[in-house]
């Protein structure tokens, strides 16, 4: 077992997909589908314009969205949940939302 989890281990990685607070917020957010960055920004309170944009370059380049551009004008730009990115909402996100549902209230007692 040592040596298993390093600096690079799959784990990690895992891990810091939660890491970043707003990331699954805002896969949470694009689980109904696609949406231009506005709209997003408007579904998530709180966010800021900075904290935004770190999070959708994070959430594409680890393959979890896509940016779809569009060739018009003006020019628009939706972003995307990938089948890796619904895989994570569906899945370790889905099991993180009903442990929490489950015992919430013993975190906030604590």
């Amino acid at each position: 077992m040592a040596g298993d989890f390093v600096a690079d281990c799959r784990m990690r990685q895992g891990t810091d997909l939660f890491a970043h607070v707003w990331d699954p917020v805002v896969v949470a957010a694009l689980v109904a589908g696609p949406q231009r960055r506005r709209a997003l920004r408007v579904s998530i309170g709180g966010i800021s314009d900075k904290a935004l944009t770190e999070s959708l370059h994070r959430l594409v380049a680890c393959g979890l969205l896509e940016r779809r551009s569009y060739a018009e004008a003006p020019p628009r730009v939706d972003y995307a949940l990938t089948a890796l990115g619904r895989s994570f909402a569906d899945g370790p996100m889905r099991a993180l939302a009903d442990w929490v549902l489950q015992y919430g209230d013993d975190l906030v007692d604590a």
